[in-house]
């Protein structure tokens, strides 16, 4: 059996290479990122300490204020941990993927390791997506809120009329 070639040749897709000014970008976005990251972690730490102090400093708010308002306040000192505590863990998610995309693309870049590029782009890429259905979310809050205001407004208005 005679096999020639044919000029259907399979298509190779182009290799992609990162020059020199691009990686010197990428090790200077991953300093940046890993700054970030770490700091997002004091953060986290901050806020969850804040957390656990936020029901009682309610409490003590509504012992020394008189406005019935304060005395709601107190007890709703579990919400507002619980609240704070999502913070803190979606912030924990922000500053992770931070954090490992900067470590990884400096390592990366510095030992000409195509794993730790790829790996730190896949970071980056979690990054983006969490900030992205984040934000998705917010806006439809947003638009919830935005919706039952108009109804408020308008029920409010029918029921002076």
């Amino acid at each position: 059996m005679d096999i020639t070639p044919t000029s259907e040749q399979p298509f190779a897709p182009p290799v992609l290479t990162i020059g020199p000014e691009a990686q010197s970008y990428l090790k200077t976005a991953g300093k940046w990122a890993s700054f970030l990251g770490i700091l997002g972690f004091v953060f986290c730490g901050l806020i969850f300490i804040v957390a656990f102090f936020a029901g009682s400093i309610f409490t003590r708010y509504a012992a020394l204020s008189a406005s019935p308002f304060a005395a709601a306040m107190a007890g709703a000192g579990w919400a507002v941990t619980f609240f704070y505590l999502l913070v803190d863990v979606f912030y924990f998610f922000f500053s992770l993927y931070l954090y490992q995309f900067g470590s990884k693309i400096k390592k990366g870049i510095t030992f000409f390791d195509n794993a730790h590029i790829t790996n730190a782009f896949d970071k980056l890429k979690s990054f983006f997506t969490l900030w992205g259905i984040t934000t998705i979310v917010i806006l439809c809050i947003y638009g919830l809120v935005i919706v039952i205001a108009i109804i408020v407004a308008i029920t409010t208005a029918s029921a002076m009329h």
